[in-house]
């Protein structure tokens, strides 16, 4: 009965944002891929302010629900009735009201299972589309029935263009220029040390006067231009990725360098991507909460392993879900990589006792499940340290975060702070 009634509202939810969408007719970007979407929505989304009317996704609202409340401009009813009546009444005043409708949507698109970008691109047709990575082992893998399966699935709004129209991807995959290929779109590129049309290179931590690490900073160049790219409140090399597809998309609909650049001054990495919290007993949090998968731990640790100035450099990572026959092993390799990086790792969750059988020199500690590991946490952590927390979305690793800030108050900063998460087992 479940599945009916929200096959039912999303039937309805998306006769809605279309009928909008026809009239109004607002350029449409889309944002597909496996890793660091969210990132790269608010990106570009700053980036084309310069020139557009820009409406962006919310928070990780990508699904055939989260794209038609984006173009509908509300937020999530969850359960709240009366805010489902709130939101048709809104609907209904776009569609029979004057309205000063956005010119530009910026539309994140996800998949957790086949299908799902198909009933998003029934809704909206893209006029761009913005391709983040497809790694080797996605996560959602285990719905498909292989990683080349998902790659496909995350790829598909770019078949969705029509000649000419701007396709963004990376520039580092053979592979992305041969889907690429598949299509009649105009291909720009980006990516880091990568030559591609956008190309970040010297990529390295933005130190402040005061000697604290406060973001990233990197040179860009495009089109026979540079300038410098500068990153605050996140860290890892991953967060100049999207800083560089925002310009590329930004170019694409021929906005100089120089005024991407600084539109681009005001974007702030969103909540859980690698940002920087002030941690108890004067430590420092990367807290890398939102999400997980191998690719992405990856790099998380290449940052805390290169973090200037650490006493000790502690990883907190959680399990990584929905890897289906690849889990086991994609944790055992994580748990090596972890004990290379990290001076002390921290397991959470069952999946993660894998990393018991991990080889290295970083001591190994064992939580099964965030709270319990916010409870312990705290009074093993020292003055200096440097602490990475990461997780799936599920096994709630924010709540370690929460449990190490400094300030109680930086919770607000955290993801999943909303009500409806908090009353979440």
């Amino acid at each position: 009965m479940k599945n009916i009634l929200k096959t039912i509202v999303a039937f309805f939810l998306g006769l809605f944002a279309r009928a909008v969408l026809h009239k109004y007719r607002p350029t449409i970007v889309m944002i597909t891929g496996s890793v660091g979407k969210t990132s790269t929505k608010d990106a570009v989304g700053e980036a084309l302010t310069s020139r557009f009317l820009v409406r962006k996704s919310d928070k990780s609202f990508n699904s055939e629900f989260g794209v038609p409340f984006t173009i509908l401009n509300v937020g999530n009813p969850w359960g709240n009735p009366f805010a489902w009546v709130e939101m048709i009444k809104n609907g209904l005043a776009l569609l029979f009201l004057p309205n000063h409708y956005p010119t530009m949507l910026v539309l994140e698109t996800g998949a957790d299972k086949p299908g799902d970008l198909a009933r998003i691109l029934h809704i909206a047709t893209p006029d761009a589309v913005v391709v983040t990575r497809l790694p080797d082992i996605p996560v959602h893998v285990e719905a498909y029935t292989s990683p080349e399966a998902v790659h496909e699935e995350e790829f598909s709004p770019a078949y969705a263009l029509r000649g000419a129209a701007p396709l963004i991807i990376p520039a580092d995959k053979s592979h992305f220029r041969e889907m690429a290929e598949r299509t009649p779109a105009r291909i720009l590129t980006y990516g880091i040390d990568s030559g591609g049309f956008v190309d970040a290179t010297g990529i390295n931590f933005s130190i402040n006067r005061a000697g604290i690490v406060d973001g990233m900073r990197a040179q860009v160049a495009v089109a026979g231009q540079t300038g410098e790219i500068v990153v605050r409140g996140s860290v890892g090399r991953i967060q100049i990725l999207p800083v560089a597809a925002a310009i590329a998309t930004a170019q694409a609909f021929d906005i100089p360098l120089t005024d991407a650049l600084k539109t681009l001054e005001g974007y702030v990495p969103p909540p859980g991507r690698g940002r920087l919290l002030g941690g108890t007993h004067e430590s420092i949090l990367i807290d890398d909460t939102y999400n997980s998968s191998p690719v992405a731990v990856e790099e998380a640790l290449e940052t805390l392993k290169d973090f200037p100035g650490a006493k000790r450099r502690i990883a907190v990572l959680g399990d990584m879900l929905e890897l289906g026959r690849y889990s086991v092993q994609e944790h055992a390799r994580i748990a090596t990589l972890a004990r290379k990086s990290a001076d002390v790792v921290v397991a959470v969750g069952i999946r993660s006792r894998a990393f018991g059988q991990s080889k290295g020199k970083g001591e190994l500690i064992f939580f099964d499940d965030s709270r319990i590991a916010a409870h312990k946490l705290p009074p093993l952590i020292q003055e200096g340290d440097v602490v990475l927390v990461k997780g799936s979305q599920s096994v709630r690793m924010e709540r370690v975060v929460e449990a190490l800030l400094a300030d109680p108050n930086d919770s607000v900063r955290l993801v999943r702070q909303e009500r409806q998460w908090k009353r979440r087992p």
